[in-house]
């Protein structure tokens, strides 16, 4: 049914996807689920480049048919459409909304609907008072990047880890569906990208793939692979909405889609300690990754032994975070603003002493190293932004392999370390093995955070040397 007076009106089922952004109309029609994945988009939404009803009206009515034979094309497709092969189908916006000048005088003159001839009544007369065209410039609309820049990345209170969590989200959504206008993402949306996260492999980022992320579910989907873990699309969500109660407060979206939705929640992994034979097991074993040198890895699961140092810490210390301070070596934990790179919190950022068994090994030998400013050689090879990441999959790899538990993982090392150090016989204070793991202190009094930045270099190292292990527990690494 076509609205009277408004000839190439549109359907009536489409009434909502005419809509007044700014100053000017814009089309949209949603993508019906089923093609989705084929289309690598939700919705279709195009700006109509007019500010008059009656063209957008018009123009619409036109796009509408068009999107409908892209509808039906993509139905008959197997696979996905190709990037190039999208964009000459979305063309049509072109030959419909980019029409001769001429068209500014039709606008001008259908704008007002003419009215019939009426015969004065006695002196009585009437004075058409017309509305002055708005002067505004065409407000563009913000798009999903936009807002990431301007509300998170260039956000100087945002921290470190936030910034990089919220980029990796936006980053999957764009993948996704593209980078698209905040005032067009709603519920649908919102629950398409949730199913979609759900439907993801666990190992998703941790190598490079060339598959769209539907292609990736349903190669999950059809292995039996395991998925995203509830908590990880939860992180997800809470991400995006915490990057749209910005939008809602400057009143740049009308409502926050991404909040309200619900996890189930999966039984917690509670990691554990190593014993001695699990180390033992561990140390002995036969290495089998070729994109990291059997003596980085060695090298790395003692330093994580002897420091509680995380993986990530580890692996992007540089030279010059190997120092001597007040007579002792020791590893400085720090942010590296030419990498962008920082520790977890901001109690990550400290100082630990060399362990003597490290220093034994020759872990201060690696100042020497030639082959990059990095401190543990062997990790520049891998092709990871992240210099862990590859011997982080390898460690995991080699764990199964030795059918050691779930509950052991590289970073059962910090646990080991903790169990450690509150155990030990020595006088050992509670701050001081929280300066050095890069806890927050148990007590945030305003003298514990003083007395935090006070400890002294040899309480510190007296700290460190508490950490023993069996002599069958590790090798001797030659360097």
């Amino acid at each position: 049914m076509r609205e009277r007076g408004f000839p190439g009106g549109l359907p009536s089922l489409g009434t909502h996807m005419l809509r007044l952004i700014g100053s000017h109309y814009h089309f949209r029609r949603a993508v019906p689920v089923a093609l989705q994945a084929c289309l690598g988009k939700t919705e279709i939404s195009l700006s109509l480049q007019t500010d008059s009803k009656f063209l957008a009206r018009q123009r619409a009515a036109a796009l509408y048919a068009r999107t409908g034979e892209v509808f039906h094309k993509a139905r008959a497709m197997q696979g996905r459409f190709s990037e190039r092969e999208l964009a000459s189908l979305l063309t049509f916006q072109s030959p419909v909304t980019l029409e001769p000048e001429g068209i500014a005088q039709e606008e001008e003159a259908t704008s007002a609907p003419k009215r019939k001839t009426m015969k004065p009544r006695g002196n009585l007369t009437r004075k058409v008072v017309r509305k002055p065209r708005s002067s505004n410039k065409k407000l563009s609309a913000l798009m999903l990047s936009e807002a990431l820049e301007q509300f998170i990345l260039s956000n100087p209170r945002a921290s470190t880890d936030t910034r990089k969590a919220t980029k990796r989200t936006v980053a999957l959504y764009i993948r996704a569906f593209g980078d698209t206008p905040v005032s067009n993402i709603g519920g649908s949306q919102a629950g398409a990208f949730r199913d979609l996260l759900l439907a993801l492999p666990a190992t998703l980022g941790k190598g490079k793939s060339s598959l769209t992320l539907q292609q990736e579910a349903q190669r999950t989907r059809e292995g039996g692979l395991p998925t995203l873990s509830n908590k990880s699309v939860k992180n997800h969500m809470l991400r995006l909405s915490a990057l749209w109660n910005q939008l809602v407060q400057r009143e740049l979206v009308a409502k926050n889609p991404w909040a309200g939705w619900h996890f189930e929640s999966a039984p917690r992994t509670v990691r554990k300690s190593w014993t001695a034979r699990e180390l033992a097991l561990l140390t002995s074993a036969s290495w089998h990754s070729s994109l990291v040198p059997e003596p980085t890895f060695r090298l790395v699961t003692l330093i994580a032994a002897y420091t509680g140092m995380r993986l990530g810490e580890i692996c992007t210390l540089r030279k010059e975070d190997l120092q001597t301070i007040e007579g002792v070596p020791c590893f400085m934990v720090r942010p590296h603003s030419e990498t962008g790179w920082a520790p977890k919190t901001e109690a990550g950022t400290r100082v630990i002493p060399v362990h003597s068994k490290l220093i034994k090994a020759g872990v201060l030998s690696l100042r020497d190293n030639t082959e990059s400013a990095y401190l543990i050689p062997g990790l520049d090879n891998s092709g990871q932004k992240d210099r862990g990441a590859t011997l982080s999959r390898a460690f995991s790899q080699l764990k199964t392999r030795l059918g050691l538990p779930a509950e052991i993982t590289f970073h059962s090392f910090r646990h080991t370390v903790s169990t450690q150090l509150r155990n030990a016989d020595a006088n050992i204070r509670e701050v001081w093995i929280d300066h050095l793991l890069g806890h927050e202190a148990t007590h945030k009094s305003q003298g514990t955070t003083t007395y935090l930045t006070g400890i002294s270099t040899a309480n510190l190292r007296q700290t460190v040397e508490a950490i023993s292990y069996p002599e069958t527990a590790f090798k001797k690494i030659p360097f």
